[in-house]
């Protein structure tokens, strides 16, 4: 039931979603929260942080997100400048914690050109179907210095551009291209098979909606006063019956 209003709004734009809940429709902002917790998952994992502190950093993120909507100004995509955020949370976190920076290799590895993941239907067959190998992939991937990781990680499990990684990390386009290179031939060493980039750091729906609770509760708490999370999910409720045709489109959802 949790994921009807996504499907209901599946089709609707970033930024008529971002307007709509500039424009009072708070509970939209669901939509917004499940569409990218996948790819602030995999960035907080690909840190090193471990799954609670993964989550408290997503949490804050959207929370950051929305306290600053009205400052969205479209120059990026709404996931690039999210998954900024969230690189901007892990950093400062682990700089709080003085975690130990890794320093990236000077090695050039020459690009052989070959994808890292395939989507074709013919490797089926090949992607990781057990628990020991993810841990072994996942291993492998927080072994490689971060400079490489977080590019690898955007590119290849977040599924970004190379334009919209090299505006997250704010470097050329051209070194997005070498450390993605690097990375994978970091990876080719440690790992021979070919994975799917949808079970490394996987995002289960459970985790998704204590997310978007959270980042709820926190909202409430924040407006001293303002729209309570039962009235949310009151608007939420007429959201589901509106998609379904119930309600007029033409009334007022939050009446």
């Amino acid at each position: 039931m949790e994921m009807t209003i996504v499907q209901r709004f599946e089709t609707i734009t970033d930024l008529e979603i971002i307007s709509r809940i500039l424009s009072g429709e708070v509970a939209l902002y669901e939509v917004i929260i499940r569409r990218y917790n996948p790819y602030l998952f995999k960035i907080g994992r690909s840190y090193g942080f471990n799954h609670q502190d993964t989550e408290d950093l997503m949490q804050d993120s959207f929370i950051n997100a929305y306290s600053n909507l009205e400052q969205f100004e479209n120059r990026s995509t709404l996931k690039t400048w999210l998954v900024k955020i969230m690189l901007n949370q892990c950093y400062h976190k682990r700089q709080k914690f003085s975690f130990k920076n890794e320093i990236p290799s000077d090695e050039l590895e020459k690009n052989s050109g070959v994808p890292m993941f395939s989507h074709n239907a013919h490797n089926t067959s090949r992607t990781v179907m057990n628990n020991e190998l993810k841990h072994i992939l996942e291993t492998a991937l927080l072994d490689i210095p971060e400079d490489y990781r977080n590019v690898f990680t955007l590119r290849e499990l977040n599924g970004m551009s190379t334009r919209e990684t090299s505006e997250a990390l704010e470097i050329s386009e051209a070194n997005v291209k070498v450390r993605l290179n690097r990375a994978k031939a970091m990876l080719r060493r440690a790992i021979e098979k070919v994975y799917s980039p949808e079970e490394i750091f996987e995002f289960n729906l459970i985790y998704c909606n204590r997310i978007v609770e959270n980042v709820f509760r926190e909202i409430e708490e924040k407006k001293n006063g303002g729209i309570s999370y039962t009235r949310i999910m009151e608007i939420k409720r007429k959201l589901l019956l509106w998609a379904k045709g119930s309600i007029s489109r033409n009334k007022n959802i939050g009446n």
